[in-house]
């Protein structure tokens, strides 16, 4: 069982709890719970094998560590399925929209009878829930908007999220000692936000045991095809994985078709033909004769171009960036010097201060931002002017203390509707940094949302827009707002924009990390940390300003610390 999954499951009992109306703190330690393991970057299911113990996990007590347990060795938790005769777990779905808290959840399904997505949209289009006390024909217009737009959103997994079946499979299937290569190709090679699928592709010369291998693996529910060398199964979570089989002559080949986009290989191919040549999984040939195909490069080379990087196969200018020898060096983890946006236990986060700047000193980081809430964000202990005064005296100690890395005195602070900063300027005035973000009124118009951000841009201490989006992926959509028009007043006030790392936002994505770099605006990769092992979120930031044409020099944070304070002084 994934991480994934376990957290699935802990974030339904943690909604259909709220629906009961059951204890707020006990609701709040599932969602915690939720939160600690899909931020972890090893997988629990390990751990148990290895007969580690859980309840040491900071925000995994004995009695939660006992259900994780229990869930990875059986795939059950009672306490959910006990839930579910008094709740339908279908509920759950339900508050998935962004009018759907759990009071009108149940007052839905108490009137009437409303327990999936589907038999919500059947009662809204029957114009049912306007009639409903509290809801009226506004909010059933956008329950409507919403339940369709998640239809689309459910078939593709997030990046994170395959992630943590990707890698495990990989090593199962590289354990057999006939695969001699092995890679996931698709979207997930590309790095795009979220997969419809995997696409695994092996080199080996005898196909038979990793066939046996791959659709015997114990997460797989059903086996679609399997061939000799071509196989399709479904795993328990619904995610569909595809393995081909080729021999090393052709990996190269089938890596390449199985990695572009489609637009991106049909423009291959039509240079191929050009070249009289011809390009599929088996290789470059010439008439019958196979001419390359055991690398990338070599494929590439035959219609000559150099490699081009997997997050810019999308036929939108790569190859004509390839032919003129003008193809981005594109921005390496290695390159991030500092992560400038995370949260300690004084808000929302789970660790302290101190463990915060030691793990991110023993990555090898030369600075961090301690960017925790502003007090608008009550549900977070946002930090009022005091609490945040206190911190920074905490954080100029820890300075003296700490050798190693700089830690850099922020604040996530809230941008309120009217455009105002949720804090005074003369306490700002005492900080490095800021991140400014929009936590609430996401239903704003364009116009209204656009103007808010712009107003909140006029004042000097911004520095950074955090999560400029607002979307959260599978889940919620982006709110309303002009990025153009916020990146180019970015450019002209010398402000810039998050490329926030966290797996559910990966905001910005990268296309919009194109327009900041077209724009000439500085981005900033960071993992919006609320653990210390959310700081191994940045790889996936980092993917973003790569799909985005991004160099090391279109980050704020791959610059020295001498270089990033004078960045910041607007």
């Amino acid at each position: 069982m994934h991480n994934a999954e376990i957290a699935r499951k802990f974030h339904e009992l943690a909604d259909l709890l709220e629906i009961q109306n059951a204890n707020p703190f006990r609701v709040r330690a599932y969602r915690n719970a939720a939160s600690v393991v899909e931020g972890s970057s090893r997988p629990l299911e390990d751990r148990v094998a290895d007969g580690e113990d859980l309840s040491a996990i900071k925000g995994i007590g004995e009695d939660l560590a006992g259900k994780i347990e229990e869930l990875v060795k059986t795939g059950d938790l009672p306490q959910l399925e006990e839930l579910q005769k008094d709740v339908p777990g279908q509920l759950s779905e339900l508050m998935r929209l962004d009018q759907l808290g759990p009071k009108r959840t149940r007052a839905i399904h108490d009137e009437l009878g409303v327990s999936s997505l589907k038999q919500l949209q059947e009662a809204a289009e029957a114009g049912k829930i306007r009639e409903l006390s509290g809801f009226g024909a506004k909010t059933e217009k956008k329950i409507l908007e919403q339940v369709s737009k998640l239809g689309d959103r459910d078939q593709r997994t997030r990046l994170g999220e395959a992630e943590q079946v990707a890698t495990p499979l990989v090593k199962y299937l590289s354990e057999l000692d006939e695969v001699t290569s092995i890679e996931v190709a698709g979207s997930y090679r590309r790095r795009k936000e979220t997969v419809g699928d995997l696409d695994i592709v092996v080199a080996c010369a005898d196909s038979k045991p990793v066939m046996d291998r791959f659709t015997s693996h114990p997460d797989v529910a059903k086996v679609a095809s399997k061939g000799k060398t071509r196989a399709t199964v479904y795993l328990k979570s619904g995610l569909q994985v595809d393995l081909r089989v080729v021999r090393e002559a052709s990996f190269g080949a089938a890596l390449h078709y199985f990695t572009g986009s489609r637009a991106h290989n049909v423009a291959i191919r039509k240079m191929a033909v050009k070249a009289k040549l011809k390009i599929n999984e088996y290789g470059v040939f010439r008439g019958r004769k196979r001419i390359a195909g055991k690398t990338e490069e070599e494929v590439f080379e035959q219609v000559n171009l150099p490699w081009i990087p997997p997050e810019l196969r999308e036929n939108n200018g790569e190859i004509e960036a390839a032919l003129e020898n003008r193809l981005p060096d594109l921005v390496q983890e290695d390159d991030i010097r500092g992560d400038l946006h995370m949260h300690t236990s004084a808000t929302d986060g789970r660790n302290s201060l101190r463990e915060m700047a030691e793990a991110a000193r023993d990555l090898g980081y030369e600075y961090i931002a301690i960017t925790d809430h502003s007090k608008r964000l009550t549900m977070a202990n946002g930090l009022d002017a005091r609490r945040l005064r206190q911190q920074i005296a905490a954080i100029d100690k820890l300075n003296d203390e700490l050798h190693g890395i700089r830690v850099l005195k922020g604040i996530e602070v809230d941008i309120l509707e009217d455009g105002r900063l949720d804090l005074a300027d003369d306490v700002l005035d005492e900080l490095d940094i800021t991140v400014c973000s929009i936590h609430s009124r996401f239903e704003l118009s364009k116009k209204q949302q656009t103007e808010r951000v712009l107003r909140a841009m006029d004042n000097p201490h911004f520095n950074i827009l955090g999560h400029p989006t607002g979307r959260l992926i599978n889940k919620r959509e982006a709110y309303q707002i002009d990025l153009k028009a916020i990146i180019e007043a970015a450019a002209e006030r010398g402000c810039c924009l998050e490329l926030n790392a966290q797996p559910s936002r990966l905001d910005l994505a990268g296309r919009y990390a194109s327009m900041l770099r077209e724009a000439g605006v500085l981005g900033s990769v960071s993992t919006d940390a609320h653990a210390t092992n959310h700081l191994g979120f940045m790889h996936l930031g980092v993917a973003q300003a790569r799909r985005g044409w991004m160099e090391k020099k279109h980050l704020l944070n791959t610059r020295t610390l001498k270089q990033l304070k004078k960045i910041l002084v607007r």
